[in-house]
């Protein structure tokens, strides 16, 4: 019995899996719009009790499905601890939250931890396919993508040093060093809000030339992280296959065994 809610919870590839990832992601589609409405400060009465019967009707639902995630899987902690464990927590706990701490005074406060439920968006991260793909060219390029923001940083600090110079303290905008820097990353990132503007010749020359280099650099995390994704879809296959023991997924068409852990793959 565990076997078979295994296959039809965590994999894709058989037609029973098709049809509960198809039910669970409508699912999901319908607890967020339930959120949005609630939040509506001029719903009717009747609205309102509809909308949290349905919201305790799905609360339900993904509470069943996450005790049966803990319990089919060879090694629970393992699935508790997990990126989409804890994101199946966090979809649920919201609500019991709420019911405990509403009508507290002192606690209304943690009414808004209901709000959380919007989390539940991130569990359809598990249905698209190219999800799993993005995220190991994210792993994979954050040495990259850290010395790039290092050096952005160091740019932005000396750019915002500069202007600073260059037009306080005529300009009461740049009334302030981090006030510059501020300007200097609106700026760079091509933003661009106006509250702040340079009045000076030198400032505004300054101000296009950084224009100008914001352009020629935004691209670069882009490059990098495409550059992983394309290296990423040719060392990997694309079925749906998760090891019961440590829940990698993204294995080779024609794995038998995990590639991190060893568990045989259920076929």
């Amino acid at each position: 019995m565990k076997k078979k809610l295994y296959e039809i919870i965590f994999e894709a590839d058989t037609k029973s899996g098709k049809l509960f990832d198809l039910a669970l992601f409508f699912l999901i589609l319908i607890s967020i719009v339930v959120v949005l409405l609630e939040s509506v400060p001029r719903n009717s009465p009747e609205l309102t009790e509809i909308l949290q019967r349905a919201e305790w009707v799905i609360t339900g639902l993904f509470t069943i499905e996450y005790l049966l995630r803990v319990w089919i899987v060879n090694r629970s902690r393992k699935y508790i601890f997990s990126f989409y464990g804890i994101i199946d927590l966090l979809s649920i706990l919201p609500s019991f939250l709420g019911l405990l701490f509403t009508g507290t005074q002192m606690l209304i406060i943690f009414r808004s931890l209901r709000l959380l439920r919007i989390f539940r968006i991130l569990k359809l991260t598990r249905y698209v396919q190219e999800a799993s793909t993005l995220w190991e060219a994210l792993k994979a390029s954050r040495k990259k993508i850290t010395i790039f923001l290092f050096f952005i940083i160091i740019l932005t600090t000396i750019l915002g040093t500069v202007m600073y110079i260059i037009e306080n303290p005529s300009n009461p905008g740049f009334s302030s060093i981090p006030r510059s820097i501020y300007w200097a990353v609106v700026t760079l990132t091509t933003v661009g809000y106006g509250d702040i503007a340079p009045i000076t010749v030198v400032g505004q020359f300054l101000a296009s030339v950084i224009m100008i280099i914001g352009y020629s650099i935004i691209a670069i995390p882009t490059g990098i992280v495409g550059s992983e994704m394309v290296q990423h879809r040719f060392r990997h296959g694309s079925n749906t296959q998760v090891c019961p023991r440590c829940l990698k997924d993204d294995h080779d068409d024609d794995a038998i065994y995990c590639s991190r852990c060893g568990e045989r793959l259920n076929s």
